[in-house]
Protein backbone atom coordinates (compact mmCIF):
# COMPACT_ATOMS: atom_id res chain seq x y z
CA UNK A 1 0.00 0.00 0.00
CA UNK A 2 1.30 3.48 -0.89
CA UNK A 3 1.60 5.98 1.94
CA UNK A 4 0.05 9.24 0.71
CA UNK A 5 1.05 11.36 3.68
CA UNK A 6 3.38 14.28 3.05
CA UNK A 7 6.95 13.86 4.14
CA UNK A 8 8.33 16.27 6.78
CA UNK A 9 10.61 17.80 4.14
CA UNK A 10 7.65 18.65 1.92
CA UNK A 11 5.92 20.37 4.83
CA UNK A 12 9.00 22.53 5.49
CA UNK A 13 9.44 23.57 1.84
CA UNK A 14 6.06 24.17 0.24
CA UNK A 15 6.08 24.56 -3.54
CA UNK A 16 6.37 28.17 -4.75
CA UNK A 17 3.12 29.95 -5.44
CA UNK A 18 2.27 30.51 -9.05
CA UNK A 19 2.01 34.22 -9.89
CA UNK A 20 0.96 34.89 -13.48
CA UNK A 21 1.89 38.59 -13.29
CA UNK A 22 5.39 38.02 -11.96
CA UNK A 23 7.06 37.92 -15.37
CA UNK A 24 5.33 41.10 -16.49
CA UNK A 25 6.47 42.92 -13.33
CA UNK A 26 10.04 41.79 -13.89
CA UNK A 27 9.98 43.01 -17.49
CA UNK A 28 8.51 46.34 -16.37
CA UNK A 29 11.26 46.69 -13.76
CA UNK A 30 13.92 45.87 -16.36
CA UNK A 31 12.50 48.54 -18.66
CA UNK A 32 12.30 51.11 -15.86
CA UNK A 33 15.77 50.74 -14.36
CA UNK A 34 17.74 52.37 -17.22
CA UNK A 35 15.56 55.46 -16.97
CA UNK A 36 16.02 55.53 -13.20
CA UNK A 37 19.77 55.46 -13.66
CA UNK A 38 20.08 57.95 -16.53
CA UNK A 39 17.30 60.41 -15.70
CA UNK A 40 18.75 61.91 -12.50
CA UNK A 41 22.20 62.21 -14.09
CA UNK A 42 20.82 64.12 -17.08
CA UNK A 43 18.64 66.39 -14.92
CA UNK A 44 21.41 67.04 -12.38
CA UNK A 45 23.98 67.63 -15.12
CA UNK A 46 21.62 69.95 -16.98
CA UNK A 47 20.91 72.03 -13.88
CA UNK A 48 24.63 72.06 -13.09
CA UNK A 49 25.44 73.21 -16.62
CA UNK A 50 22.94 76.07 -16.36
CA UNK A 51 24.27 77.09 -12.94
CA UNK A 52 27.84 77.04 -14.28
CA UNK A 53 26.88 79.29 -17.17
CA UNK A 54 25.03 81.69 -14.86
CA UNK A 55 27.72 81.81 -12.15
CA UNK A 56 30.73 81.44 -14.50
CA UNK A 57 32.07 78.47 -12.55
CA UNK A 58 32.92 76.08 -15.37
CA UNK A 59 32.44 72.47 -14.66
CA UNK A 60 32.03 72.77 -10.87
CA UNK A 61 28.24 72.46 -10.58
CA UNK A 62 28.02 70.22 -13.64
CA UNK A 63 30.26 67.66 -11.96
CA UNK A 64 28.76 68.03 -8.48
CA UNK A 65 25.13 67.74 -9.57
CA UNK A 66 25.96 65.06 -12.13
CA UNK A 67 27.56 62.98 -9.39
CA UNK A 68 24.56 63.66 -7.12
CA UNK A 69 22.36 62.36 -9.96
CA UNK A 70 24.40 59.15 -10.12
CA UNK A 71 23.98 58.63 -6.37
CA UNK A 72 20.24 59.34 -6.52
CA UNK A 73 19.83 56.94 -9.45
CA UNK A 74 21.63 54.14 -7.63
CA UNK A 75 19.66 54.69 -4.41
CA UNK A 76 16.35 54.63 -6.32
CA UNK A 77 17.32 51.48 -8.21
CA UNK A 78 18.35 49.68 -5.01
CA UNK A 79 15.16 50.79 -3.26
CA UNK A 80 12.93 49.51 -6.07
CA UNK A 81 14.88 46.27 -6.44
CA UNK A 82 14.65 45.55 -2.71
CA UNK A 83 10.91 46.27 -2.73
CA UNK A 84 10.54 43.89 -5.68
CA UNK A 85 12.54 41.24 -3.81
CA UNK A 86 10.32 41.57 -0.74
CA UNK A 87 7.24 41.22 -2.95
CA UNK A 88 8.61 38.06 -4.55
CA UNK A 89 9.45 36.47 -1.19
CA UNK A 90 6.16 36.90 0.50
Amino acid sequence: MIDRQKSPEAAKNPPPRSDPGRGARQIALAMELPFLMVGPVVVGGGIGYLLDRWLHTKPLFLLLLGFAGVVIGIVDAVKIASAQDKTNRG
